[in-house]
C-alpha cells in the first residue's frame, strides 16, 4: 500500500527498508511482496526451497514487484514419527498461519507467495492466505523422486513397513540408502502431496504446476513465472475470498475423492471453509463419496507415484475426468472460469489416471462413517483398506494411547478379529491430534492390517493402510462414546455401510458416562495447552480458533 510507504509520516518504515538494502523508489512506488519461506535444514521436502524461493524473487523484481521474504516454521513428520511429539504436527498448521500472520500484518504487505512443501506447513500457508486474504499464491516444493531398492521402485512407508517385518539392522540400512533419494514430498498420496494438488484446485497454486517434481527444473521456471504472476495479481486485487469459493472448496471435495487423497485433507478443507465463511460440512463429504469413485493408482491406492501422477497429466488430467461433476463456472486464479480453463485440457487416461468410466475403485478414496461410536463422524479411505476388513466384528481392545497399542501389537496381545481402540489422541487429548504411525506400522508389519480392525479419535498418515478409522467425534477428551468402551465389547466395522458401531444398550452407555471421569490435559503449558483450549473438534477443521 503506497499510502502505508509515502509521506512524512512513513519516514521510520523507509529507513527500515533503506537499510536492509532496498531503495527509495521501490520502497514507495512498487508493491510489496512478503516470500513466508519454510526452508528447513532438516528436511528433504524443505532444505531445497532456499533455490525455488530465490526464483520466486526474481519473478517478482522482474515484474517490477518488490519481494520480502522471511522464514516460517517447518518441520518433516516423519522425524518425530511415532514419538509423542508427532502430536505437534497438527498444531504446527495453526502455527505457521499465526507466523504469516504475524509478519506480513506489520510489514503491510500487498500480496504473498508462501513457499512450502510439506504437510501441515503447506496446509498453513493457505490458512494464512484465507485469514490475510490479501492476493496470495503458493509455490510448492515438489515430490521426491521414488528410489530404487533390489530392482524395485521404494518409497519411505516401505522403510517403516521393514522395521516391523522382521528385517536386519543390515537391510534397513540398506534401505535407508534408498528410499528417499532426492528432494521434495515423499511421493506417495500422504498429506504433503494431497495438500500441493490440492492447492491448485483451490486457485493458490498455478495451474499444473504444483506436482512438477523437486529434480525437474522446470520447477525453478515455474516458481520464477509464479513470482511475475503475483504481481499481476496483486494489481488485479483478486483475493482469496474472490478465488476461493464454496464451489471451490466442493470441487477440492470432489477431487479428493477421485484422488484417494490423505484423510488429513478433510481437516483443512473444513478448516479453510470456516476461516472463510464458507458453510462446507462433513455432510458434502458424505454426498460426493455417492458420486466420485477413485480414479489415482497412487501409493497406496495403487502402485505408481505421485511423480507418475504429474506426468500422466497432474491435476489438470484428473479436474478434466471430474468436468461432468465439477462447478465448471467457478473461478479460475489466471482469470475466466474453470469450465473455460478445461476447455483446453485434454483427457488423457491411462493407467495412473483413470477415468470415471473405468475406474480405479467403484469406491470413493475418502468415506465418512456415523453409528453410535462416532455420532459427528469419522473418516477412513476405503481404497487402503483390504476386502478381509471392509467389515469387521471383533473384540475392543482398549488403549489410552498410540504407544501402549504398539507395545501391545508387539507382545503379540492382538489377533485377528480383534478392534483396536486408540483414545485420549484427538485434538484436545492428545493435544493436536496426534497421526497412530506407531500402531498402524506395527499391525501392517504383523500382517494383521489384513485380518484387525483399529478405531481411533486420532487422525492418520497418508501413507498408512488398513481397517483404520480415525477422526472418531466427539472424542474421548469430551466425553463421545469413544471414552466409555471397555475390553470386549462388541465392536463392528462396516465401511459399505457408512457405519463404525459400539453394540452396548443406551442404558449401559448412559451408566458408563455418569461414572466417567474427564482427565486433566496432558500439556499444562506451551502451544499444545493453547492449542487444546482453543482448537475446534475434529469435524469443523480443529483449528485453533474461536469460532
Amino acid at each position: 500500500m503506497e499510502s502505508y510507504w509515502n509521506g512524512a509520516e512513513a519516514a521510520h518504515r523507509r529507513v527500515m527498508m533503506k537499510a536492509a538494502g532496498y531503495s527509495d523508489a521501490d520502497i514507495r512506488k512498487k508493491p510489496h511482496i512478503g516470500v513466508p519461506n519454510s526452508y528447513m535444514e532438516g528436511s528433504p521436502g524443505s532444505a531445497h526451497l532456499r533455490q525455488i524461493a530465490e526464483a520466486v524473487k526474481q519473478g517478482i523484481w522482474a515484474a517490477g514487484g518488490v519481494p520480502v521474504e522471511f522464514g516460517i516454521p517447518a518441520t518433516c513428520g516423519n522425524i518425530a514419527n511415532g514419538a509423542e511429539e508427532l502430536k505437534y504436527e497438527q498444531v504446527g498448521r495453526d502455527i505457521v498461519a499465526m507466523s504469516v500472520e504475524f509478519v506480513s500484518r506489520v510489514h503491510n504487505f500487498d500480496g504473498l507467495v508462501m513457499v512450502a512443501s510439506c504437510d501441515n506447513i503447506i496446509a498453513g500457508c493457505y490458512l494464512a492466505a484465507a485469514r490475510m486474504n490479501i492476493p496470495s499464491m503458493v509455490v510448492t516444493g515438489g515430490s521426491m523422486q521414488p528410489g530404487h531398492h533390489c530392482g524395485k521402485a521404494v518409497v519411505e512407508a516401505d522403510l517403516d513397513v521393514a522395521r516391523f517385518s522382521g528385517s536386519t539392522e543390515e537391510e534397513l540400512m540398506e534401505l535407508e540408502e534408498a528410499v528417499c533419494p532426492s528432494f521434495g514430498a515423499c511421493p506417495s498420496m500422504g498429506t504433503a502431496n494431497t495438500m500441493q494438488m490440492l492447492g491448485e484446485v483451490m486457485n493458490l497454486v498455478m495451474p499444473g504446476t504444483a506436482t512438477i517434481p523437486a529434480s525437474d527444473n522446470r520447477k525453478l521456471r515455474q516458481a520464477r513465472e509464479a513470482g511475475k504472476f503475483a504481481v499481476k495479481l496483486v494489481k488485479s486485487g483478486r483475493r482469496p475470498s474472490d478465488l476461493i469459493t464454496k464451489e471451490v472448496l466442493l470441487n477440492s471435495i470432489m477431487f479428493d475423492m477421485a484422488v484417494a487423497g490423505s484423510t488429513n485433507a478433510v481437516l483443512h478443507i473444513l478448516t479453510m471453509a470456516y476461516e472463510l465463511g464458507i458453510d462446507i460440512t462433513l455432510a458434502d463429504f458424505e454426498k460426493y463419496a455417492e458420486k466420485i469413485p477413485c480414479i489415482n493408482a497412487v501409493i497406496p491406492s495403487g502402485p505408481y507415484t505421485v511423480v507418475d501422477f504429474h506426468y500422466a497429466g497432474g491435476v489438470p488430467n484428473v479436474m478434466k475426468m471430474l468436468e461432468p461433476h465439477l462447478f465448471t463456472d467457478a473461478p479460475m486464479m489466471n482469470g475466466g472460469t474453470w469450465g473455460e480453463y478445461l476447455s483446453g485440457v485434454t483427457a488423457q487416461p491411462n493407467e495412473v489416471i483413470h477415468s470415471l468410466e473405468k475406474p480405479l475403485f467403484k469406491e470413493p478414496g475418502l468415506k465418512i462413517l456415523r453409528g453410535n461410536l462416532s455420532p459427528n463422524g469419522a473418516i477412513v479411505r476405503p481404497t487402503a483398506v483390504p476386502d478381509p476388513v471392509k467389515y469387521i466384528r471383533g473384540k475392543a481392545k482398549v488403549f489410552d494411547g498410540d504407544r501402549s497399542a504398539f507395545e501391545a501389537i508387539e507382545a503379540g496381545e492382538i489377533v485377528p478379529g480383534d478392534v483396536i481402540v486408540i483414545r485420549y489422541e484427538g485434538c484436545k487429548g492428545a493435544p493436536g491430534m496426534k497421526e497412530l504411525m506407531l500402531s498402524i506400522d506395527a499391525l501392517i508389519g504383523h500382517g494383521l492390517h489384513t485380518s484387525v480392525g483399529l478405531v481411533s479419535d486420532a487422525r492418520f498418515s497418508g501413507f498408512n493402510y488398513g481397517a483404520i478409522i480415525g477422526h472418531v467425534s466427539p472424542e474421548a477428551y469430551d466425553g463421545g462414546t469413544i471414552a466409555l468402551v471397555e475390553e470386549g465389547d462388541e465392536i463392528v466395522i462396516d465401511i459399505p455401510g457408512g457405519k463404525v458401531t459400539l453394540e452396548v444398550s443406551e442404558e449401559e452407555l448412559k451408566k458408563r458416562k455418569a461414572a466417567w471421569v474427564c482427565p486433566p490435559l496432558k500439556e499444562q503449558k506451551g502451544c499444545l495447552n493453547l492449542f487444546a483450549r482453543n482448537c475446534r473438534p475434529a469435524e469443523e477443521g480443529g483449528a485453533m480458533q474461536p469460532w
